[in-house]
């Protein structure tokens, strides 16, 4: 390399070291995760530890659900390890077909589009859309997530960013455009970082009164709320929404992400998203897990219930500790441990001592002051484990 190219690239390593000087570097562990031992892992490169894992997104446990792990494993061997190409250039398979015809289904929607990620789904569908509306007002709220605010800033448009779930703010800031002027309100429905709900059916109310479409992203709810797992739309009763987004890496226990909506609005996006067009789809074997991990979903209350009743249970368990917590309605409990340093001298704690594993949040997921750890409880976690778990973040608090 020439000085020139050595001088440039000498600028990352400084900036590596103001990312540790300031606590934001980011370390990650290697896992892989047991089947056979639900909420465990062995970690390092040579697998010799063994640990709990108290943070997973996998809400349900269906990643190690054995008629989902079958699924796959028969679909991959009559149907091999991956698509072969975009899903224009012979990547859509029967499997995409038929997800795509129940998520629409199931949402109430005209169609649904599958993506390689949730991320990916939000970005692609809220930048292609809103490009496509020429003069549209975007309103987010504050707390969106990163795909969702990537997405906007991407087209460039006008926009607002309202307090978090701030209604009055909301409609303040519909009310200074045009009754016909195109509007988009984007929100979440169970937000991660704090667990907390979104009025729906208020903001659907809003939207309806000021003329707007509404993308809401139901990643966190989606097989956790509603009669049929559907979301918190689904429970409310709640069908107006334009878009609903959701994704398949978390109670779904696979991969992959969707928006089901309106039907030309999404033919539209799947005919010009770069990341939908120019990407490798999604393995068909994937898919069959998936469409297997939907049905055990609509079936599930006897899941939902048993993660209702282990969040109770490490509610109760928590405060009889006196350990502080965000009492959230949904199935995030954000334990709250004040302090960069803290947070993570905690973590490395019960991981060394206790063998448990659990990720510390610090800024930018999370202002200064308010880290924590975002504690989940699948249906397969016993009272046992719970108190177990409790016990021990307890004594790792006190250390």
């Amino acid at each position: 390399m020439t000085e020139h190219t050595n001088t440039l690239l000498g600028i990352f390593p400084k900036k590596i070291e103001e990312l540790k000087k300031d606590g934001l570097y980011r370390s990650f562990v290697p896992f892989s995760h047991l089947a056979a031992e639900r909420g465990h892992a062995v970690h390092g490169t040579d697998g010799a530890g063994r640990v709990q894992v108290w943070c997973s997104n996998d809400y349900l446990g269906l990643s190690q659900h054995p008629e989902v792990i079958r699924a796959q494993l028969d679909s991959t061997v009559e149907h091999g390890t991956g698509s072969g190409g975009s899903r224009n250039i012979a990547g859509t398979s029967a499997a995409h077909v038929e997800l795509e015809t129940r998520l629409a289904a199931w949402h109430g929607k005209e169609r649904a589009l599958v993506f390689s990620s949730g991320y990916i789904a939000n970005f692609e569908t809220l930048s292609t859309v809103i490009s496509a509306l020429p003069g549209i007002v975007v309103f987010s709220d504050a707390k969106n997530h990163r795909s969702l605010i990537e997405g906007i800033l991407r087209t460039g448009c006008a926009k607002h960013i309202f307090p978090h779930n701030d209604l009055d703010e909301l409609e303040r800031a519909l009310a200074q455009y045009d009754h016909d002027r195109p509007k988009l309100i984007v929100f979440e429905t169970v937000y991660s970082m704090d667990g907390d709900v979104t009025p729906v059916r208020a903001i659907c109310d809003l939207a309806e009164k000021y003329n707007a479409l509404t993308f809401v992203d139901e990643t966190h709810a989606v097989g956790t709320r509603g009669p049929t797992g559907a979301g918190v739309c689904e429970e409310a009763g709640e069908n107006r929404p334009t878009f609903v987004q959701g994704v398949f890496s978390k109670a779904f226990g696979t991969v992959g992400g969707y928006v089901a909506g309106p039907d030309a609005a999404l033919d539209y996006v799947r005919s010009h998203a770069p990341g939908f067009i120019f990407t490798t789809s999604l393995p068909h074997s994937s898919l069959d897990a998936t469409l297997r991990s939907l049905e055990l979903i609509q079936d599930g209350d006897a899941l939902r219930r048993a993660l209702a009743d282990n969040v109770r249970h490490l509610k109760q368990a928590l405060r009889a500790a006196g350990i502080g917590f965000l009492d959230a309605d949904s199935h995030l409990v954000p334990v709250l441990v004040p302090g960069a340093e803290r947070v993570r001298r905690v973590a490395r704690v019960l991981f060394e001592e206790h063998d448990v594993y659990v990720t510390p949040i610090n800024f930018p997921s999370v202002p200064r002051g308010a880290e924590r750890f975002r504690i989940t409880v699948p249906p397969f976690r016993t009272s046992g484990q719970i108190d177990d778990f409790v016990a021990a973040l307890r004594k790792s608090l006190d250390s």
